[in-house]
């Protein structure tokens, strides 16, 4: 980790205590204690779990109609809780359901903040918490990121999605305040023209951050283009990556055009809980938050998983009192590290030892057997630089475009070679390839590898 510099340490000791005094928030002292309890032997935190987990329910079943009579459906008496296992005997909760009984979720009476997922996926989600669950969560993020070298007060470029507009001038005032007290600045990563690309060079160069935090696949594309021109003038920042899957052979660009070798820290997380599991400086795997969440790797019907098996990603929120978030499916594939298996780092917090994609990155075959997604990015990341960037998309009739942007190696073999190493895969399911000079991303900022039309 990079030395202090003064700013850092006069922010961390003087003006962030103060700035959280006025705002009345206790993140400081949720982030001490996380910096003390992820050092604690894995059954210690399972069993702070528990006793979080047992008192989450009894809410639950006492002030929530939806989970009062879902708890009795089940025969489920949460007062009872002995195990995280125990959770298997309540139904997973999807996404449709939760924004459908919303109504009967929330907790009447408590205190509410709101926001929405990006709706990548279909509807937009909004979905309400409460303001300890948002502590909680910065505190979270704030010790992840801590480990990357980010600590607060630290000179941060995020290349991130488009901010939301203030409600009011106050708020707005607000966040200006509060990102200049922190010394971060945010760039608008979904404008990805040459010109938009050079802009994000130049505030590199010019502010040579600590920390460069951003959209996986955006960022991948921001290092490409350095590279490519041979734009890097600045001396090794760390670089976290969020929002999206970080493949192997995204790290080596990332690290030749921001960093250096171990700069490159992967997070998971999604707007319903924001920080899930992040890396840490020992880079085996991914550090799960289990003193915010409860997360299950479970088969389709909410049956656990063991070690090593890739399942969904079922996550119960700890800290959010004001709507119950209860075993609720994110939509995303992972597979868990034993709890033998320590880190390096001597963290005992539990580790995914990787992100699969996501479950709606299924494609289906004639069979109807579901086909990973991910197959294509095992398959072009063995091109190297023949190509820059794809997205493949099923249509309705089952028939899959490939759309392709050349790299600087790219010659008129690669169609060919794609069609033949592909094929095991696909079947008989018809490919068509378009050679494509860009892949415009979403207007969220992030980028869709794989695209099903449903």
């Amino acid at each position: 980790m990079q030395p202090m510099d003064t700013y850092t340490a006069l922010y961390r000791h003087l003006l962030w205590p103060l700035w959280e005094a006025v705002r009345g928030r206790p993140t400081r002292a949720r982030l001490a204690y996380l910096e003390r309890s992820q050092f604690r032997p894995p059954e210690e935190l399972e069993a702070l779990q528990i006793g979080k987990l047992r008192r989450l329910l009894v809410h639950a079943a006492t002030h929530s109609p939806f989970y009062r009579r879902r708890f009795r459906a089940a025969g489920f008496d949460p007062a009872r809780l002995r195990s995280l296992e125990d959770l298997e005997r309540l139904p997973l909760l999807s996404r449709e359901e939760a924004q459908r009984s919303q109504a009967e979720m929330i907790v009447p009476g408590s205190p509410l903040l709101e926001k929405s997922t990006s709706g990548t996926t279909g509807q937009p989600f909004r979905f309400r918490y409460s303001p300890d669950s948002e502590v909680w969560r910065q505190a979270i993020k704030l010790r992840a990121y801590g480990w990357a070298g980010a600590v607060p007060g630290a000179k941060t470029v995020h290349f991130w999605g488009p901010a939301a507009v203030p409600p009011n001038r106050t708020k707005a005032l607000k966040i200006a305040l509060d990102r200049a007290l922190r010394r971060e600045l945010y760039l608008d990563c979904a404008r990805q023209g040459e010109a938009d690309l050079q802009a994000a060079v130049d505030v590199l160069r010019r502010l040579r951050p600590t920390c460069l935090i951003g959209f996986t696949q955006a960022t991948v594309q921001l290092g490409r283009f350095v590279l490519r021109h041979g734009l890097r003038s600045w001396p090794p920042m760390r670089v976290i990556c969020g929002a999206e899957r970080l493949f192997p052979q995204d790290r080596p660009v990332l690290e030749a055009a921001f960093g250096a070798p171990g700069s490159v820290f992967e997070t998971y997380g999604c707007r319903e809980f924001m920080l899930i599991a992040s890396e840490c400086e020992a880079h085996q795997g991914l550090h799960l938050s289990m003193e915010n969440l409860v997360v299950e790797i479970v088969d389709e019907r909410g049956r656990r998983l063991p070690d090593g098996e890739v399942g969904q990603v079922v996550v119960t929120d700890l800290h959010n009192l004001a709507m119950p978030l209860i075993r609720y499916v994110t939509s995303d594939l992972a597979a868990a590290m034993p709890a033998s298996a320590r880190c390096a780092c001597g963290r005992g917090l539990r580790r995914l030892s990787h992100l699969e994609g996501r479950q709606q990155d299924l494609l289906r075959g004639r069979d109807g057997r579901g086909i990973p997604g991910i197959v294509f990015n095992s398959v072009i990341a063995g091109l190297g630089g023949k190509v820059d960037q794809f997205q493949a998309v099923q249509r309705r009739d089952g028939r899959i475009d490939l759309f392709l942007v050349p790299g600087p190696d790219y010659d008129e073999r690669v169609v060919e070679g794609l069609r033949h190493r592909l094929a095991p895969y696909l079947g008989e399911l018809p490919l068509h390839v378009h050679v494509v000079h860009t892949i415009p991303p979403l207007p969220s900022g992030k980028r869709r590898h794989v695209v099903i039309e449903r």
